[in-house]
């Protein structure tokens, strides 16, 4: 069985999220979306628990407990369980080492990552690096390879982040016998942010376990997800004016901008070519997507696909074929002609590839045009 998943979200319980990041507005905008599995997040708290335990209303979602945790070195790590109750144990685990892990939907643990490892694989977990790639809190902002951070412990998938894909990560060395996973890190329930980076996995049986063991097995068949430049740091780039560096002006520069003093963070792109010291191994496709709420808006001329005409629009694409993933992947263009066919239009120029983009970096978000 093929199932659309998205493994990494986060709760009302994290900063910077969304009050409505609760379990039904999660639900609803999963189906939406076209998503069959959906990550708990951050199911480390007690609170997200007994909210999801309580949850008995899931409408055929498949819920995979998941969390994320920092480390000592401020190395993001993404956690997938069989059990809520699982990371009870493990909460339990960790608790010693941690100073937030009974309020913060993502606690920071003092320990690395070779430990918070062990304990995850003894309650039968999995554990990878979160958006390995990002230049602030992610395995490759403080360590060369995963043996540095994870030690002699087996690191059972990487997360790629929005601002790389499979092709960054397939010529490392250190990573050619690690499944990858594109997930969402959404801080919203709002459709243009679940899903916007999704999996499709073979499993042999819809259950936490059987996801567990289709990741473990390496049984992704499709990675789906932003083109890599429309993240928010995948060029070099200087965090205060975003203007952007190569590596080596960079370097000579001291990471200092000098139009304004701001520092300058090295792209996603420049650290995965750092790294690529072998010849690229074979990945599953990886489908360069946008969200259908931010086609609606390009299309509509909005601020924002926020507004009442972008939903109103978004929403008969839905009623129409039934979710988004559908809209975006599946249903012929003629057929969509008929709901819009300014938008249907935009789809053409997705699914063709003629997208013509603007890279972001510096920690602000890439732009698209459509040709």
């Amino acid at each position: 069985m093929q199932v659309f998943a998205d493994l990494h979200i986060h709760s009302c319980f994290s900063i910077a999220t969304s009050r409505s990041m609760t379990p039904g507005p999660l639900i609803a905008a999963a189906r939406k979306k076209g998503l069959r599995v959906l990550g708990s997040g951050d199911a480390l708290h007690p609170g997200w628990r007994t909210c999801w335990e309580e949850c008995s209303e899931r409408e055929g979602i498949l819920v995979v407990p998941t969390a994320e945790v920092e480390d000592v070195s401020r190395v993001h790590h993404l956690i997938l369980m069989e059990t809520f109750e699982d990371f009870s144990c493990l909460a339990r685990d960790l608790a010693p080492y941690s100073k937030d892990i009974g309020h913060s939907g993502r606690p920071h643990v003092r320990l690395g990552g070779e430990e918070i490892a062990a304990m995850v694989h003894s309650h039968g977990g999995l554990i990878g690096p979160a958006h390995a790639f990002t230049p602030w809190t992610s395995l490759y902002a403080a360590f060369d390879s995963t043996r540095e951070c994870y030690g002699d412990e087996p690191v059972d998938f990487l997360e790629l982040g929005l601002s790389a894909d499979s092709s960054y990560g397939s010529a490392i060395p250190d990573l050619a016998d690690l499944p990858f996973l594109s997930n969402s890190d959404c801080h919203s329930p709002d459709t243009a942010k679940l899903g916007r980076e999704f999996n499709r996995i073979e499993v042999s049986r819809l259950t936490a376990g059987g996801l567990l063991e289709a990741v473990r097995s390496g049984r992704i068949t499709l990675n789906a997800g932003f083109f890599p430049e429309e993240g928010k740091y995948n060029r070099t780039a200087c965090v205060r004016c975003f203007r952007s560096y190569e590596p080596d002006e960079a370097g000579r520069l001291n990471w200092r901008c000098p139009v304004d003093g701001g520092r300058i963070k090295m792209g996603v792109r420049d650290r995965a070519r750092q790294l690529s010291t072998g010849k690229p191994t074979k990945r599953p496709p990886y489908l360069h997507m946008i969200p259908l709420a931010e086609l609606v808006q390009k299309v509509l001329g909005t601020a924002s696909p926020r507004t009442k005409g972008c939903r109103n629009l978004y929403n008969r694409f839905i009623e129409a074929v039934g979710d988004e993933i559908s809209v975006l992947l599946y249903t012929p263009i003629t057929e969509l002609e008929d709901i819009h066919p300014g938008v249907a239009g935009a789809l053409d120029c997705l699914r063709a590839g003629r997208v013509v983009l603007e890279a972001g970096g510096g920690g602000r978000y890439g732009s698209f045009s459509l040709r």
